[in-house]
Parts: C-alpha cells; sequence; structure tokens
C-alpha cells in the first residue's frame, strides 16, 4: 500500500483546503511532519484513517466528538480525499461525515448525512466503483488485508504504546496482540472445550446423583437391621471415583442380609399357623358344649310353659268347632244382608222417580210408562233433521254477512286505489326529483372532500409556521445577544493576552532566585529585574478571561443550533402551507366545512330517495293489478248473495212448522229429552224394585234352611256363630302354634349328646376365642413379617438391577469427560500435562510474539551497535501466574538476560521502534504478504543522544531498501536539519496550513 496524495478540507484544525503530495515527500524514503502542539500533526494521520475505515483512531474516537473545523465557514463542507495504490490498483477515498451545513432556501441549518465516494483510475479516467459506506469498508479491508485496529497498529505506528507494551505484563501484552492477530477461534476453541467439560461433567454428576438416588432407595428398601448398621450407605459424592464399587458392594451385603431375614420370617410364619390351627380347634369344640348345654336348658323351659297352657288349648278348639259351623251358614246370611239392602235403595229410588213425574202418570204401571217414552223418542228423533236445517240457516247468515263485509271493504279499496292512481305522475315525478338532487349532493361532498383534507393540512403548516417564525425571530434576538457577548469576551481575552505578554518580563522576574541561573538569559546575577506596571495582567485573570470567551462561544454554538433547528422547521412548514396566510387558509378551510358538512347531509338521503322511488314503482303495479282481480270478485259476491237469499226462504218454512212454541229447534229437543229421560227413569225404578222384593223374600228362605242344617236352633244363634276370617285363622294359628312345640320338643328329647353336654362342667367359649384371636393375630404378625421380607428381597432385587443398569451406562459418560477435561485443561493451561500453565490462545500468541522478537531484533541489534537482542520467554510467571508471552531483553555486553523494564529511555525507544517495525512485518505477512509501502512513526525521538539518533535514522532509512517511505511525526529541532523531506503544519488563528519541504523546493 503507497500512499500518493491527501486534500483535507474543514476538517480537525484545517480551515481551508489542503492537498499533502505524499509522492514528493516520499521521494527521499524518510520525511518528517512536524509543527507546534496542537497544530494538527496528530490530525492528518487521522484524516488518512478516517479517509480508509470511515473513522479515526479509537482513543480519538470520543463519543461526540465532531471532526468539523470550527475555523471553517459555514459553507465549506468537511471532506477529506485520499489517493492510494492498493493490491496493484491505483484509487481514491473520498468521505464525508454526518455535519450541519445552510439551508439552500431561507436561514438556519440542515443536517447531511454522512457520504463516501470510491472510484479507480483505469488508464486516463477515474471510474465510480461504490456509493455505500459498507462496501467501501469491505473492499479497503480486503485490498489491506488489515481491520481498522491493525492499521493503527502497524502503519501509524504509536510509539508510546509500543513503550508500554515492552513494560506491560502478560495479559496487556495478550489483549494488544490479540487485537493485532485475531486469536479469537483459537478463543473458542478454549470456550467450546470448556462448555463441553461443564456439559460432560453436569452429565456424570447427574448420573452420580441418579446412582447415589438408587442407593437410597435400597437403603429405604433395607430397612432396618444389624448388618447395615455395621455396614452403612457410602459416604461418596458425586464425581469421586469409587462410587460404583462402593454401591455395588453395599447392594450385595443388603440383598444377603435381606433373605437371611426372609428365611427367619417363614421359618416364625409355620410355627405361628401351626399354633394358630390348633387353638382354632380347641374354641370351635367349646363353643360346641357350650350350644349343647343353652339347647338342653331352653327345651326344659319350653315344656314347663306348653303344660301351663292346656286349659287355653281347650277353649280355643271348642271356639274353632262353632266358627266351623257357622260358616256353613255364612254365605245365606251374606245373600240376605245384600238382597234387603237392594230392596231398601230401590224402593227409595221408586219414590223419588214417582215424585217427579206428572200426575197423570203418578200410579201408572210398568207398562203405561214404557208406552209414554216410547212415543217420546219418536217426536225426538224428528227433530234430527230440523237442527241441520237451523244450523244450516244460520251459516247462510253468515256469509251473507261475510258478503257484505267484503263488498264494503272492496269499494272502501276500490276508491282509495283511484285516487292514489290518479296522483302517480305527480308522486313519482317528486320522488325521482329527490333522488336526482341526492345524488347531485353525494357527488359535490365528494369533491369537497378532496379540497378539504388538504386546505386542513395547509392551515395546520400555516399555524406550525406562524409559532416557529415567532420563535426564531426571538432565536435570532437571543443569538445576536449572545454573539455580541461571545464577540465581547474574545476581545476582552486577546486584550488581557496582549497585556499580559507585554508584561511577560516582569512574571518572569518573579520567577528570579539570587544566585540561580535565569531560565531566558542563563544569568546567575539579576541587577535590574521588571517590575510589574499598573495593572499588569497575570495567568490567572488570562486564563478567567479565556474561559468566559470559551462559555460564550458554547451558549454561542447552542443558539445558533437552536435557530437552525427552527429555521429549518419554520421552512418546511411554510413549504407545506404555501403562499397563503392563516386568516385565509381558516376562512377557506371552515367555508369548505360547512359546505361540505350540508352537502354530505343531504346525500345521506340518497339511499332513502332511491328506495322510496322503487317502492312506489312496486306498488303502482300492484295496485293496477288489484283494480282489476276487484272487478271480478264483485261480480262473484252478487251472484253468491241471490243464491243465498233463495235458501233462505225456503229452511225458515220448513222450521216454523217444526219448532212449534219453542223459540229454537235446540230449546225443543231439551224439552222433549228432559221428558224422555223422566218417564225412564221412572220406569227403571219401578222394576228394580219389583225385582228386590223377590229377591229379599227368596234370600230368607235360604236363610232358614242353612241354619238348620248347621245343627243351630234359630237364625240368630247361627248369626252370633259366625266368626270373621281374620279371628279364626288367628285362632287356628294359635293351635298350630302349639301342637307344633309340642312336636319340637319330642324331637329335642330324642337328639343325643344333650344330656351328656348337660350333666359336663358349663362351657367358657369367650375365653378360647380369645387364646383363638392371640394366636391368630401372632400369625398375622408373622404372615406380615414374611411378607414384607419377600417384597424387601424383590425390590433390592430389582433396585440392584437398575444402579447396575445406571453404572454401566454412566461408564462411557465417564469416558467422555475424562477425555473432554483433559482436553480443556490443556488447552486452559490448567492441566499437570502443561508444565507451564499456557492457555491455547496464548500459546498462538507466544508463537506470533517469538516471529515478532526476531524481525525486531534485526533492527535492534543495528540501532543498538549489536549489543541488545529481544527474546520471547515462555516461563511462568511468578506466584500463580501463567506463562506464554514474556519478553526479555540480552545484553550482548554483559552476556545476562534482563528485563525489559530495566532499559533506559533511548534503549527503551530503541526497543520499542524496533518491536513496532517488527511487528509491522509479521502483521503484514500474516495479512497476506500485503505490501506497505509508507509508515508513520508518531514521536519519541526526544529521548535519542546525537548517536542513537543517526543509528535510528540509518535504520529507518534501511527501510528504503523495500522501496518504503517512513514519515517520522516529532518536535525534535535536529530533525529538521537531518530529514530534508518535511511537512511543516503551522499553526494560525484563522486555522492550521501545511507547507512542503523538499531538498528541491518549498511548496506552500
Amino acid at each position: 500500500m503507497r500512499l500518493h496524495r491527501l486534500r483535507i478540507t474543514a476538517f480537525g484544525p484545517f480551515a481551508e483546503p489542503q492537498e499533502i503530495d505524499f509522492d514528493a515527500l516520499s521521494g527521499a524514503g524518510i520525511f518528517l511532519l512536524h509543527g507546534p502542539t496542537g497544530a494538527g500533526k496528530t490530525s492528518v494521520l487521522d484524516a488518512v484513517c478516517y479517509a480508509l475505515y470511515g473513522s479515526v483512531p479509537g482513543p480519538r474516537q470520543a463519543p461526540g466528538t465532531s471532526l468539523r473545523s470550527d475555523h471553517a465557514a459555514a459553507g465549506a463542507p468537511t471532506e477529506v480525499t485520499l489517493e492510494l495504490t492498493a493490491g496493484g490498483r491505483r484509487l481514491e477515498i473520498t468521505r464525508r461525515p454526518e455535519q450541519d451545513r445552510p439551508k439552500k432556501r431561507g436561514t438556519g441549518t440542515t443536517k447531511d448525512k454522512a457520504q463516501s465516494w470510491l472510484r479507480e483510475r483505469t488508464g486516463e479516467d477515474w471510474v465510480a466503483l461504490s456509493r455505500s459506506h459498507q462496501e467501501i469498508g469491505e473492499e479497503v479491508e480486503q485490498l489491506l488485508g488489515m481491520s481498522r485496529e491493525q492499521f493503527c497498529q502497524v502503519v501509524l505506528l504509536p510509539q508510546g504504546e509500543f513503550a508500554r507494551f515492552l513494560r506491560a505484563d502478560e495479559a496487556a501484552r495478550g489483549r494488544l496482540l490479540g487485537r493485532l492477530f485475531d486469536t479469537r477461534r483459537f478463543a473458542a476453541v478454549e470456550a467450546l472445550l470448556g462448555e463441553r467439560r461443564r456439559a460432560a461433567e453436569a452429565k456424570v454428576r447427574a448420573g452420580d446423583e441418579k446412582v447415589l438416588h438408587t442407593a437410597q432407595r435400597l437403603a429405604q428398601a433395607s430397612g432396618d437391621s444389624a448388618d447395615l448398621r455395621a455396614w452403612p450407605l457410602p459416604g461418596h459424592q458425586p464425581g469421586d471415583p469409587g462410587l460404583a464399587g462402593a454401591v455395588r458392594a453395599w447392594a450385595a451385603v443388603a440383598r444377603c442380609s435381606a433373605r437371611e431375614r426372609l428365611t427367619v420370617a417363614e421359618y416364625a410364619l409355620a410355627a405361628a399357623e401351626s399354633r394358630h390351627a390348633a387353638a382354632r380347634r380347641a374354641a370351635e369344640d367349646e363353643r360346641e358344649l357350650d350350644r349343647l348345654q343353652r339347647r338342653h336348658a331352653e327345651t326344659t323351659r319350653r315344656a314347663a310353659l306348653l303344660a301351663e297352657a292346656a286349659p287355653e288349648r281347650e277353649r280355643v278348639r271348642g271356639l274353632l268347632d262353632q266358627a266351623r259351623r257357622g260358616a256353613l251358614v255364612a254365605p245365606a246370611l251374606e245373600l240376605r244382608g245384600q238382597a234387603s239392602a237392594a230392596h231398601l235403595a230401590a224402593a227409595h229410588a221408586e219414590a223419588a222417580a214417582r215424585a217427579e213425574l206428572p200426575p197423570a202418570l203418578a200410579e201408572a204401571g210398568t207398562g203405561q210408562l214404557a208406552a209414554v217414552e216410547q212415543r217420546l223418542r219418536e217426536d225426538l228423533g224428528a227433530l234430527g233433521a230440523a237442527r241441520r236445517a237451523e244450523q244450516r240457516s244460520a251459516e247462510i247468515g253468515r256469509e251473507r254477512a261475510d258478503l257484505d263485509r267484503e263488498s264494503r271493504a272492496a269499494e272502501e279499496q276500490d276508491q282509495e286505489s283511484a285516487q292514489w292512481l290518479e296522483r302517480w305522475e305527480a308522486t313519482r315525478s317528486a320522488l325521482q326529483d329527490r333522488a336526482d338532487a341526492a345524488q347531485q349532493a353525494a357527488t359535490l361532498a365528494e369533491q369537497l372532500a378532496g379540497r378539504l383534507e388538504p386546505a386542513r393540512m395547509h392551515l395546520a403548516a400555516a399555524r406550525r409556521r406562524d409559532a416557529l417564525a415567532a420563535e426564531a425571530e426571538h432565536t435570532a434576538g437571543e443569538l445576536l445577544s449572545v454573539r455580541e457577548e461571545s464577540a465581547a469576551a474574545r476581545e476582552r481575552w486577546l486584550e488581557l493576552k496582549e497585556a499580559r505578554l507585554r508584561g511577560i518580563a516582569a512574571e518572569l522576574a518573579e520567577a528570579l532566585v539570587s544566585g540561580e541561573a535565569c531560565a531566558v538569559c542563563g544569568s546567575a546575577e539579576h541587577p535590574d529585574p521588571a517590575r510589574p506596571a499598573p495593572g499588569h495582567v497575570d495567568r490567572a485573570a488570562e486564563d478567567g478571561a479565556h474561559a468566559a470567551f470559551e462559555r460564550a462561544e458554547e451558549a454561542r454554538a447552542a443558539v445558533e443550533r437552536r435557530l437552525a433547528a427552527v429555521e429549518e422547521a419554520r421552512a418546511e412548514a411554510a413549504a407545506a402551507a404555501g403562499d397563503a396566510t392563516t386568516a385565509e387558509l381558516l376562512d377557506l378551510t371552515a367555508d369548505l366545512s360547512s359546505r361540505h358538512a350540508a352537502a354530505h347531509a343531504a346525500a345521506a338521503a340518497l339511499h332513502e330517495a332511491r328506495e322510496r322511488l322503487a317502492r312506489a314503482d312496486r306498488e303502482h303495479a300492484a295496485r293496477s293489478a288489484d283494480r282489476l282481480d276487484s272487478e271480478r270478485r264483485a261480480a262473484s259476491r252478487v251472484s253468491r248473495r241471490e243464491a243465498l237469499d233463495r235458501e233462505q226462504a225456503s229452511l225458515d218454512s220448513e222450521l216454523a212448522r217444526v219448532r212449534g212454541d219453542a223459540p229454537t229447534v235446540a230449546a225443543r229437543a231439551r224439552t222433549l229429552e228432559d221428558r224422555v229421560r223422566m218417564v225412564s227413569a221412572a220406569a227403571t225404578a219401578l222394576r228394580r224394585a219389583e225385582t228386590t222384593a223377590a229377591r229379599l223374600k227368596e234370600a230368607d228362605d235360604q236363610l232358614a234352611d242353612a241354619a238348620f242344617k248347621a245343627g243351630f236352633d234359630t237364625v240368630e244363634a247361627a248369626s252370633d256363630a259366625v266368626l270373621p276370617e281374620y279371628e279364626r285363622s288367628a285362632l287356628q294359628h294359635r293351635l298350630d302354634g302349639w301342637q307344633a312345640e309340642e312336636a319340637s320338643l319330642a324331637d329335642r328329647r330324642t337328639e343325643a349328646g344333650t344330656a351328656e353336654a348337660a350333666a359336663l362342667p358349663p362351657a367358657d367359649p369367650e375365653r378360647a376365642e380369645a387364646r383363638a384371636a392371640r394366636a391368630a393375630a401372632t400369625l398375622r404378625t408373622a404372615g406380615s413379617a414374611c411378607d414384607a421380607a419377600r417384597v424387601r428381597c424383590a425390590e433390592l432385587d430389582r433396585l440392584s438391577r437398575q444402579a447396575e443398569q445406571e453404572l454401566r451406562a454412566l461408564g462411557p459418560l465417564r469416558e467422555a469427560y475424562d477425555r473432554v477435561a483433559r482436553l480443556a485443561g490443556l488447552t486452559a493451561g490448567t492441566s499437570a500435562d502443561n508444565e507451564r500453565r499456557m492457555r491455547l490462545e496464548a500459546y498462538v500468541l507466544a508463537a506470533r510474539l517469538e516471529q515478532v522478537a526476531a524481525a525486531a531484533t534485526v533492527r535492534l541489534l543495528r540501532m543498538s551497535g549489536g549489543r541488545y537482542t529481544l527474546v520471547h520467554s515462555d516461563a511462568r510467571a511468578g506466584g500463580r501466574g501463567r506463562s506464554g508471552l514474556g519478553l526479555h531483553v540480552v545484553d550482548a555486553w554483559t552476556g545476562s538476560e534482563r528485563d525489559t523494564a530495566t532499559l533506559s529511555g533511548g534503549e527503551t525507544f530503541f526497543a520499542s521502534l524496533a518491536l513496532a517495525l517488527g511487528l509491522a512485518d509479521v502483521v503484514t505477512d500474516e495479512a497476506g504478504g500485503m505490501r506497505l509501502d509508507t509508515l508513520f512513526i508518531d514521536e519519541g525521538f526526544g529521548s535519542l543522544d546525537d548517536q542513537a539518533l543517526d543509528e535510528v535514522l540509518d535504520v529507518l532509512d534501511s527501510l528504503r531498501e523495500r522501496d518504503r517511505s517512513v514519515g517520522i511525526v516529532s518536535h525534535v529541532a535536529d530533525l529538521r536539519s537531518r530529514v530534508q523531506a518535511q511537512l511543516e503544519i503551522v499553526k494560525q488563528r484563522g486555522g492550521s496550513v501545511v507547507r512542503h519541504r523538499t531538498a528541491a523546493a518549498v511548496l506552500d
């Protein structure tokens, strides 16, 4: 990479456009960049870095820092253009940062975005390649093969930083080398292995915790035993290597102990079963003896009670004999009672029916009543046809009323339709006019809506324009005031500064000490020191005035920025509002709003008007059709009315003949029905009374015959002997019970063993049951213990198999963890195999540092006259530190190796410069061998004597062997006579300027 030309405009301290011709400066191989402090030497390097990468070196890229020159004119844009050759291509890069500029219209400023241009020279022409910041940055980084950090470290050699690099600890060296050589991939490998180690460790710990959990379950399942109390559960933690063997051994002991306890429990269960069977048999024998003894006592008691009930048995037997004979008479008694009751009821009914008959039939017999009933029924049957005729007559009346009602309704409808049809043309014309008017209103509303919204936007913009104009006027007045204050503060500061310079001799005289040399003339005698004149200005007064000027300038800049923002907003509002005034826009908006509201309200009736017109058309068609139908229905109603009149006259003559005295046929029918019902009831009651009298006489004869046959003297005696069925059943049940008891006692007396059992001592079944219950409880306890032992053995076997499976699955995980842990520890420098505790990234950086030290030593030997050599050391640091990035210097005069911190100031400059140049060579090779034909060395030469300075310049001059040019940035005055090609930065009140000085000419 070779720099050809740099153009700077309004950048840093440079107000006017400045051009730097690196081709002219590089002709001698070495050129000097010098100037007073603050003139802008470093700003030239910043401009080169900004042109290439779009930003200045890191320490100077502070937040809120502006690259624009404070001395530049308002209309001059801040711009940097760099012409260079990289990768065999001639390129031109132009960059403008984001900046404020005056508006093209009106007052105030507006902000321009950052811009970039990349051009390439092909032949005699320049071809534009890109205007994208990202594309240009990627293209430059690809051509140079270096990032901004590497470029600032390799091309713009910061000597102070390399001096710190020499004396820094290994961590600081690692940070710098990591930025330059990009060893993030090796750090990523360390992090990846660390993550895998932690993941594998987590899996192993999870597996161990799972095994320990299973072991805890084994301990819970094994219960409490003397063997396990003597052999407790292992106290291993997750990750302990002996965990598997300890768990296996403890599980084997637990299973053996559980099987022994199962054998003991089985023997105890067999003994308990034998004792329980014997106790159960003894209890059963005792219960049987108790049953026989109680049965014998119960038999004796019941026999005594049966003997006491003998007289009662005889009485019940006599009552049952009379009741059996009375039962033979009971049917006749029941039949006679029924006949008597029926006869009484029939007699009462006959008397009531005869009371309702007319006097002529009060004494009539059954035959006469039957004949009267037959005649009345014949008259009632003749009224059926008359009833139907009467119903038809009523229907004809209703039909005639319906016809009359329909005729009146049809006439009213015809009249209303005729009137409506007469008004049809006028109605239709009015509805059509309403629809047309609503349509016109809708069209007008749409037009007004299109004009209303822009009018409102213009009105809002006009109001904003007026408000911003007032604010701009106020801010302009404020700016005028702060500008006057700033100018006054500036004049005050300059006056004080000139006054102080005029009296500077007195200020220097105040520092004179008798006998000590003067800082100005060097004399130790001070015969007549200057005295402060009246009104002398000291440094504090000047600094105070300068501070006041800076505050005034800050206030002025702030007000200018605020005014620019207000002016820009006002211009935008004015452009949006147009030329009309706010009042005109307000009147226009109000007029459009009212007209639009009226048109919108009128247009709202469009849909209703169209619907009403359509309904009127449909109604006209329907009324025209109904008018024709109404005429046909009227003719039909006339014909129907005439037919009904003829039928009604025929029915009226027939009904007058049938009704007689009654008002209606129905009334005549009800009268005949009442007479038929009365005669029929009387005839029925007379026949029933005659029949029940005959049945009563027959029942008396049958009762007397039945009482005689049953052995009773009178009917009354037979009636008293009759008992109800439930009393006979109760007596028979008592007699049967006595007989059954007698038979049961006879059977018990013949049972075997009862008498022998009664002769034995009383039985005690409760005591025998208690002994059997205790034996059963012992048996249950033994059974539960045996079952628990079996379950314990099965659970221990299952958990042992589970633990074995978990341990087998844990084996590969532990192997994987050991392998990854060894690799992670080796790369992290914590493994015992890594004797020097060197991390992988540090190992790679150590190799790079070794290359840098070798490349630096080539130049350090020349600069130090063959005395010093830089060597890389991978010895471990003191304490707990790690090794890999040590840097020592070997002194050929003493043959000893010592730390770089012991070098003097000039020696440190030698070493740091050699280190910077060596690092540049290594980074260049790392970047793919890209040639770096232009280098800059920033400061550090002031610590060298004349001989050391010559040696350094010889080394730098040797760089021309590789066709390189080196720019030295320094204040050292001796370099101005030793280096012919110079770029001088001249500091002026209106901004710095550059001057080229070469052996051939001096260029302004």
